[in-house]
């Protein structure tokens, strides 16, 4: 409590200084809770211009927003915990239980984690959209994974390869592999002459 709090607080009769104990902290913690939801508001408008500017996935929004939400509203209830009055130590331990369980699953969860990032920079670099035409170089001029682009989802790439029987098959690479190995993207009449000879596509 502030100085000029402590102050009003002393002038108080016995009687309503106990309830001006109880309202100020509950008042912070309203406000806490009003300034994390502005917060919000304000992430989830920023999110969604970035969105359309870059054409991102719906996926890629709705987690972006989740994980924001968590951060905001998980600050705003150890704030309002320590202003209505429990102990630091107390937060601070939680805090620091939470962070190292979180650090865990980071780590354990440092693939998946890298192929969604790789997912975002994938549509906000244009390096291929779905329809393209695609090949991951092996080394150099070595022919390697080939396939037009048929979905792009948090995790994986789906590459529909070109087969003779008239059927092909279909590949699921990992969002990270393209970031990793030489990418061939094929344009116009190009792309048209590395079809001459293949499958239809579906």
């Amino acid at each position: 409590m502030n100085k000029f709090l402590q102050s009003l607080h002393d002038r108080l009769p016995p009687w309503m200084a106990n309830w001006f104990d109880v309202l100020v902290p509950a008042i912070e913690a309203m406000l806490i809770a009003l300034g994390a939801w502005l917060a919000m508001r304000v992430a989830h408008h920023l999110i969604r211009k970035l969105t359309n500017t870059y054409s991102l996935p719906g996926k890629v929004t709705a987690l972006s927003l989740r994980v924001v939400a968590f951060v905001v509203y998980g600050g705003a209830l150890l704030w309002a915990l320590e202003r209505m009055g429990v102990s630091g130590a107390v937060l601070w331990t939680a805090f620091t239980g939470f962070a190292t369980v979180g650090a865990v699953a980071f780590f354990a969860a440092w693939s998946v984690l890298s192929n969604l990032f790789c997912a975002l920079l994938i549509y906000i670099t244009g390096a291929f959209r779905i329809g393209d035409l695609v090949e991951l170089l092996e080394n150099g001029e070595k022919p390697g994974i080939k396939g037009r682009v048929v979905d792009i989802n948090l995790v994986y790439t789906t590459l529909h390869e070109s087969g003779d029987d008239g059927g092909g098959t279909t590949l699921q690479l990992p969002n990270s592999l393209f970031f990793q190995r030489v990418l061939r993207r094929w344009y116009g009449d190009t792309e048209r002459e590395a079809n001459s000879g293949s499958t239809p596509r579906s």
